[in-house]
């Protein structure tokens, strides 16, 4: 029997709270401190300890606010490492250099969501230049349009059609959005019809993927104030790039795509009870 106080006992709570860690790691892709602190029922500096044991162990990076695995799983089964915030994506390709890519594959599902939505509804678009060319389309509807996305503010801002709802947050300028806890708790004020998300990539597993750790939050955020959930993904995003687990492909109701997307993965998504739509 373990004696409370006594050094085998600290030893195995120490153990037994850092595998929970790594377990939440290894399920969500991500944890803040806070949460993990929570998770453990110990204090935020207990929490800041452990995390910096298992860094030096190899099996997470730290990172500001809380902590990502030290590696990500792509669907071919090979093990890349996790980027660092210095080859973040999205600093080394800015958001107009972005948006150029595959601009025909991205305005094609753009119009083929503009169609699900109908007039009156409330929806939400996420950050990304997908997101973007749909708020193009939604031009002259009178819908109401929350987001983040500050490419969607500059689409929209001066059409009197659209009700605008623009969310509070730290502003990410390489990547034109707003993240962090502001916009997240603003997101839990909401109900929408739908929400419209981008991904960095989808694995062959049907993984949803994404390569930034402050945008992560924020999609899953968005999942859990819609009726309805729509990813917005060129056949170029499979498997596109990304480290961190947004969620799994079928905890949507549905995704749009181009031709050329992986066969196999949809085919799961479509069994799983998730609409495809290819265009």
């Amino acid at each position: 029997m373990l004696l409370r106080g006594s050094d085998c006992y600290v030893a195995f709570m120490r153990v037994t709270r850092q595998r929970s860690i790594v377990e939440r790691l290894h399920s969500h892709g991500l944890a803040s401190t806070e949460e993990l602190a929570a998770l453990c029922d110990v204090s935020l500096a207990t929490v800041r300890r452990d995390l910096i044991e298992l860094e030096s162990a190899g099996e997470l990076r730290r990172v500001h606010g809380g902590a990502v695995l030290e590696v990500g799983v792509n669907g071919a089964g090979h093990v890349p490492a996790l980027a660092s915030p210095e080859n973040d994506a999205d600093a080394v390709r800015g958001f107009a250099e972005v948006a150029a890519s595959d601009a025909e594959d991205k305005r094609a599902v753009a119009v083929r969501a503009a169609a699900m939505v109908a007039d009156g509804d409330c929806v939400i678009l996420d950050i990304g230049t997908t997101t973007m060319m749909l708020a193009r389309e939604l031009r002259g509807r009178p819908v109401t349009v929350v987001t983040a996305s500050l490419a969607v503010l500059d689409v929209l801002r001066d059409d009197p059609q659209v009700e605008l709802v623009l969310l509070g947050g730290i502003v990410r300028r390489t990547y034109h959005s707003m993240v962090g806890a502001l916009t997240e708790d603003a997101l839990r004020q909401v109900r929408a019809n739908c929400a419209f998300l981008g991904a960095s990539g989808v694995a062959a597993d049907g993984t949803v993927l994404d390569t930034t750790l402050v945008e992560v939050p924020v999609k899953r955020a968005l999942l859990a104030t819609s009726q309805r959930s729509v990813l917005l993904v060129d056949h170029h995003k499979f498997p596109g790039t990304g480290a961190l687990r947004v969620c799994g492909l079928d905890e949507f109701d549905a995704v749009i795509t181009t031709t050329g997307a992986h066969g196999p993965t949809l085919d799961a998504a479509r069994a799983a009870g998730t609409e495809v739509h290819v265009v």
